[in-house]
């Protein structure tokens, strides 16, 4: 197992998964407190560009998110849903738990 400097740089390296991207956002989803999305929808695109960057490939949307992302603001719902697609990852919704019968 590498080590890490911070637990920052493994959050990080382990959200250029996109399954573990797909879990974490689900996790921060499910709280539903705009701060915390924010910073998560932040992180996994440090991840894109980190991942992107190691590929030699230059992806805009993500650049573009992350930037607004930095300066604190909040992508509307359709921008959220692109750049999720160019993860592999899709916005869905579910019935909650307390209402499932």
């Amino acid at each position: 197992m590498p080590a890490y400097k911070s637990y920052h740089s493994y959050l990080i390296e382990s959200l250029k998964d996109p399954a573990e991207a797909a879990a974490y956002l689900d996790a921060v989803l499910e709280d539903g407190e705009l701060e915390p999305i924010l910073l998560a929808l932040k992180n996994v695109a440090e991840a894109r560009r980190s991942l992107a960057s190691s590929h030699n490939e230059h992806d805009l949307s993500w650049d573009t998110c992350y930037q607004l992302l930095s300066q604190g603001e909040a992508p509307g719902i359709l921008v959220v849903s692109k750049l999720l697609s160019s993860l592999g990852l899709k916005l869905s919704v579910t019935v909650k738990d307390e209402q499932a019968a």
